[in-house]
């Protein structure tokens, strides 16, 4: 009888609360739950809705560069089989560089006197530096057959495409500073490995001159070009992008008909059927979110 009345005397527990330590709880274990823990789930709060034409937009700025890559390679194979000379190749330096420094002249809105002096150093250093080096990655190769040079360069460029920053996340605009990530720099630097064996596989150094600044205003410079044009006018990058991808079909079309074929059906995809993919695979996206995600603090800083 008192041992009933011992245990109907005995203080009820307290409710179970969500807190950050079960310990803080008597009664419970650290890892009890009740029927209110899933009351705070959500499914896919953070899952973005995707829409295809926008998706098709984004991937443009791919198959734009891809096409610059090929237009890299065409100019090669031309160079290799002796069509363009190279007086040829510095008109195209030349065009570039004018080009491209007009189009950073009139997309930008903060370039002032200093920073173009600043540019022009910049560009007769390393203008000098090519020219100077010329004769040293003229030989640097002479040792390695041919098909080792086709090989190794073909793998290099692969290699850059597939570690390019295709997001633009790491473009220095003028006047800012942004650390590149290391996918970047293997990328940019696998370019510029793959630039001097084709140089070093030209009969002059005014040739290896001209194919190394040709390819090093490409690849250095082009994607700061390309993105200047995308955030001053998106309509621009797009004309842009379309006759480029135009221009590039058309040369390819002249050099082989099956590396047409290739190319086209490559732009095709990236700008066709992986938008579709993309969208078409969210409708499998399933994220839950509940009271077991980490924390985050938020803080309300008022004036």
């Amino acid at each position: 009888m008192d041992r009933n009345l011992a245990h109907n005397s005995s203080p009820p527990r307290t409710r179970w609360r969500k807190v950050a330590y079960g310990g803080m709880q008597p009664g419970y274990d650290d890892n009890h739950t009740d029927e209110s823990f899933l009351e705070g789930m959500v499914m896919n709060a953070s899952v973005v809705k995707r829409d295809i034409l926008k998706v098709m937009k984004d991937s443009v700025s791919i198959s734009e560069y891809l096409c610059i890559v090929a237009l890299v390679v065409l100019v090669w194979a031309y160079t290799l089989s002796s069509t363009l000379d190279e007086n040829s190749l510095l008109f195209i330096d030349a065009s570039l560089l004018v080009s491209g420094f007009l189009i950073l002249l009139f997309t930008q809105q903060k370039l002032s006197l200093g920073l173009l002096l600043h540019y022009f150093l910049n560009i007769c250093f390393f203008i000098t530096s090519l020219y100077v080096l010329a004769p040293i990655y003229q030989t640097l190769t002479r040792s390695i057959s041919s098909d080792s040079i086709w090989a190794v360069t073909a793998s290099l460029l692969m290699l850059h495409l597939f570690l390019h920053d295709y997001s633009e996340s790491t473009v220095k605009a003028p006047g800012a500073l942004k650390n590149p990530a290391l996918t970047s720099c293997i990328s940019v630097n696998a370019s510029v490995v793959a630039s001097v064996f084709i140089a070093s596989r030209l009969p002059s150094r005014l040739h290896v001159f001209a194919i190394m600044l040709f390819s090093l205003q490409v690849f250095l410079f082009a994607p700061l070009v390309t993105y200047c044009i995308k955030k001053y006018s998106f309509c621009l990058h797009l004309c842009f992008s379309i006759g480029l991808m135009a221009m590039t079909l058309s040369f390819v079309y002249m050099l082989h008909r099956f590396l047409f074929a290739l190319l086209l059906s490559l732009l095709v995809f990236v700008n066709v059927v992986c938008p579709y993919w993309l969208i078409k695979i969210q409708e499998y996206k399933f994220e839950i979110n509940g009271p077991w995600d980490e924390a985050k603090l938020c803080f309300d800083i008022t004036d």
